[in-house]
């Protein structure tokens, strides 16, 4: 009976489905693009058709719910069987005093008539749940456009996969990280910063390669970053000692050197134009290609030490939504709110806004990646693609996690035009105002959220379907929350190319205020 029922309720959810199915088919019938592609007479002709559709599913579904109110009545008629049954059972033998095996016989038929109930009760929840959570079609526009977002079930944050914590996955660890401009690392100046919570310096040995060791000197643990670098070797400002690209104490000046002294030291390259540091264990990955795109030649390149968790950060610096009322200020000064944003995924953690001619793409661990097109410099045409302009302008930002609730941003911007522009005397303090004013906007927004974050609020409480590159790389995020090598492996999967079917599921996920992403 319960697997009868099982069925029944199924057979409902899947009619349901198929209510919600020809409703959306109504609406994408009534949207602005249909009619512009189909006369009003065909347009009438499949609205007459879907109509018709629509009816006969509720009809079915009345059968349907006719079954499922029969099956419940059948279940209580086998309980009272049941109860007697189990009574007849637990009748006293010959030899046994019948009070005891009375009051037995009742006690475990009460437990059965319990348990009878409360299973019946169970499953004819479910069943009516299915049934009676179908709101009643209707053929006017406003029914159609609010009966699929009624029918969801509110799914929390955690139920979706999506965390935002100040906390640092262990597995995050597991990545190249561009710790600074290849350009600002001097040949007799240390540069230091900070990575997952602890102090690195980087200074370039005797053969001008890059080297990373703890700032920390092994003597009195003073920063090795206020001293300087003397032949390859990095010396402490404080008593002299001087270690080399390993971490090992090479010089120990005005006493007896003591052996086998060293500080902590990471593997480092330079790539691109970057100086990257490995701070995992075991085999290195890919160094991943930060190089700007053929053509385009970089015009700015600044640092910034950032307040904020650099999740939050990465987040916001992949959501375009928010531009016109955000940075109302700077680049989208007067932009006209759209009546709709979207983000059309190409792979899974990359691909293009619209309506803007901008491409973007989350480059793991940290990065993000766009190429915006221009109509002409300064100035873009919404409804266009960016490879379709002509001139283009690409920007990198590096959200280091530097420790908790701070971020070592790098942003590097490179053009495919007026190449002229990077010889103008002051150019670079122009971008760097520039910069500071666009960075100044989203702070604000993104330090409160923080704030919020940390006194308890949900960050993800209704993501919609603009959240959607955001959402992608917060589940990558989460996904690196435990050692296991199976979910290590398995979030590296998840940036592999979609499917096609996944495409499609994508791009068909509802417009409205509540949808899951």
């Amino acid at each position: 009976m319960n697997s009868a029922l099982l069925q029944i309720s199924y057979s409902a959810s899947c009619l349901a489905d198929l209510i919600f199915s020809e409703m959306y088919k109504v609406q994408e019938l009534l949207s602005e693009e249909a009619q512009e592609r189909t006369s009003v007479a065909d347009l009438q002709h499949q609205l007459v058709d879907l109509q018709a559709e629509v009816s006969a599913a509720h009809k079915q579904l009345h059968l349907t719910q006719a079954r499922v109110q029969q099956n419940v009545q059948r279940v209580a008629e086998l309980k009272s069987e049941a109860v007697q049954l189990e009574l007849i059972r637990h009748m006293p033998e010959a030899d046994e005093p019948a009070s005891a095996v009375a009051g037995t016989a009742t006690q475990r038929s009460q437990d059965v008539e319990r348990a009878l109930a409360h299973q019946s009760a169970s499953t004819s929840a479910a069943a009516s749940t299915q049934t009676q959570s179908v709101p009643q079609a209707s053929s006017s526009t406003t029914a159609v456009r609010h009966a699929a977002p009624q029918q969801r079930k509110r799914v929390t944050a955690r139920q979706r996969g999506l965390q935002s914590s100040l906390k640092i996955e262990e597995g995050l660890k597991n990545f190249w990280y561009p710790a600074a401009f290849a350009s600002q690392l001097h040949k007799d100046t240390p540069v230091s910063f900070d990575l997952f919570g602890q102090p690195w310096v980087l200074f370039r040995d005797k053969a001008g390669e890059p080297a990373c060791v703890r700032d920390e000197c092994a003597h009195r643990a003073c920063p090795l970053s206020l001293g300087k670098v003397i032949e390859g070797n990095i010396q402490c400002a404080y008593h002299g000692w001087q270690y080399n690209q390993q971490g090992q104490c090479v010089s120990m000046p005005s006493t007896a050197a003591c052996p086998n002294i060293s500080v902590s030291s990471m593997a480092c390259k330079e790539e691109a134009g970057f100086v990257l540091v490995w701070p995992g264990q075991g085999p290195q990955p890919a160094v991943p290609n930060l190089a700007p795109p053929e053509g385009f030649q970089i015009h700015a390149e600044i640092e910034v030490e950032v307040e904020v968790e650099h999740g939050l950060l990465m987040e916001n610096l992949l959501d375009l939504a928010h531009a016109p009322f955000t940075h109302t200020t700077t680049f989208a000064k007067g932009w006209p709110i759209p009546d709709s944003v979207k983000f059309k995924a190409a792979e899974y953690l990359g691909g293009n806004w619209e309506p803007y001619p901008i491409d973007m793409t989350f480059q793991p661990p940290c990065c993000v990646q766009s190429t915006i097109g221009l109509a002409q410099p300064g100035k873009i045409l919404r409804g266009q693609r960016a490879d379709a302009c002509k001139n283009h302008l690409h920007q990198l930002h590096v959200c280091l996690p530097s420790k908790p609730g701070h971020t070592r941003l790098l942003y590097r911007m490179s053009m495919d035009f007026m190449q002229w522009v990077r010889w103008v005397p002051g150019i670079q303090k122009f971008w760097q105002n520039i910069a500071g004013q666009v960075l100044g906007e989203d702070l604000v927004l993104v330090k409160g959220q923080q704030d919020r974050m940390i006194r308890g609020a949900d960050i993800w409480q209704h993501p919609v379907s603009y959240d959607k590159l955001a959402v992608r790389y917060r589940r990558w995020r989460n996904s690196l929350d435990s050692p296991e090598q199976a979910k290590h492996e398995a979030s590296q999967a998840a940036l592999s190319k979609m499917s096609a079917g996944e495409l499609f599921r994508i791009e068909e996920e509802c417009d409205s205020e509540q949808c899951e992403v």
